[in-house]
């Protein structure tokens, strides 16, 4: 056991585990999407709050949910715990190269990046999370089954709605979105590199999944709110 601790707590351990809890996060960021991409049937929410529903109460699913939560945060310290080390082990800067030549804007400023993302999740999980399993204060809707009976979900689909008809709150998820796309852009051939998986037979590979995690799902986890604000939009200036 302690040469697990040792090995986790030298810098490249850490590089390792800062590089697995990312990817993790990557995989977890490709199911939540396919959920919310529910948002968008226009189905008075059936499909939505059905998912909903299932992620909230199978014993599986809520698991791994609060293991995301312990990740996430080891993410975040592990990133603080380098950013601390690197910055000991060069106190005086650079002086000959200047860092923008050198490195992209986003690997010099992922500490910043980071933080805006902790703060999204911060305010995404009081929004949403928090008001479904401590709030109480959103409704409960009924669906009629195919069998003829009536199921009861808690209505999460009208209160994101009704949240993404506020263009201040779609304004703050496009621009969290925006700063997700550029964490992702270094972290994740960062993360290849770090495990030693970066060779010339399979970068071709990690840059085409890397543009899928960087550029597609941020846009398009920016494109529901945008979606929903103008669907609401159109809806309220018809009438």
């Amino acid at each position: 056991m302690n040469w697990f601790i040792s090995a986790v707590s030298s810098s490249v351990g850490k590089k390792i585990m800062m590089a697995l809890t990312g990817l993790f996060l990557c995989s977890f960021l490709v199911v939540h999407l396919i959920g919310n991409l529910q948002l968008l049937n226009l189905d008075l929410g059936l499909s939505f709050n059905t998912y909903a529903n299932f992620m909230s109460h199978n014993p599986v699913i809520q698991t791994i949910s609060k293991g995301n939560f312990i990740i996430i945060i080891a993410h975040a310290l592990i990133a603080l715990f380098l950013t601390r080390q690197n910055a000991a082990a060069r106190p005086i800067g650079y002086q000959v190269n200047k860092g923008s030549k050198n490195s992209t804007w986003s690997s010099r400023n992922m500490g910043l990046l980071g933080t805006i993302l902790l703060v999204f999740i911060a305010v995404h999980l009081y929004h949403f999370w928090w008001a479904v399993h401590y709030g109480g204060s959103i409704p409960s809707r009924e669906y009629l089954t195919d069998h003829g009976d009536l199921s009861s979900y808690t209505d999460l689909y009208q209160a994101v709605w009704f949240a993404f008809s506020n263009p201040y709150i779609v304004a703050f998820y496009v621009f969290s979105m925006i700063a997700m796309g550029y964490h992702l852009y270094h972290g994740f051939a960062s993360a290849f590199q770090s495990l030693g998986l970066n060779h010339v037979k399979y970068n071709f590979f990690i840059r085409a999944v890397g543009f899928l995690f960087y550029f597609v799902i941020p846009a398009l986890y920016a494109y529901i709110p945008l979606k929903i604000y103008f669907l609401t939009c159109s809806s309220s200036c018809s009438h």
